[in-house]
């Protein structure tokens, strides 16, 4: 992922603080499964250690890995947009720590502050479109006759 992608290159840091306050420290052992599609979307995680895959569910064939994520990555952004419902999947494939973040009190500091709230917007859209095109790369590469057509 781009570096502009990550919290610490996205936000200022006056913004991280006040995001960070709200944070809680969690760990998932190797296999843990963060969330699943279709779920409510109530939280989501900055990665400090470890590596997170993400997956999408193709019927009929196992889960498809659309990417991992590491040090500094955004794990989860279907809590900013609503119904809030995950549109991937997310498993642990290290021992992870992470920051956790109640995803209600994230919006809600987001409504109090507008200027912080513009920012974690285009620092979550941001992540979005990198994540559709990463999908779109790597579900071509999986079933496209001829792959992605990128090295």
């Amino acid at each position: 992922m781009t570096s502009t992608t990550t919290l610490a290159a996205a936000l200022p840091a006056e913004y991280r603080e006040r995001l960070s306050a709200l944070a809680r420290d969690v760990s998932f052992d190797v296999g843990a499964r963060l969330f699943e599609e279709g779920l409510r979307a109530d939280r989501f995680w900055i990665i400090r250690t470890g590596t997170v895959a993400l997956d999408l569910h193709v019927p009929g064939r196992r889960a498809a890995v659309i990417e991992s994520l590491g040090h500094g990555e955004l794990v989860g952004c279907s809590w900013h947009f609503g119904p809030h419902v995950w549109q991937l999947g997310a498993e642990a494939m290290s021992p992870v720590r992470a920051r956790e973040f109640d995803a209600e009190a994230v919006r809600a500091l987001c409504q109090e502050d507008p200027e912080l709230g513009r920012a974690v917007a285009c620092w979550v859209g941001q992540v979005v479109a990198h994540r559709l095109h990463a999908t779109r790369v790597r579900l071509l590469d999986l079933y496209a006759p001829y792959g992605s057509g990128t090295r």
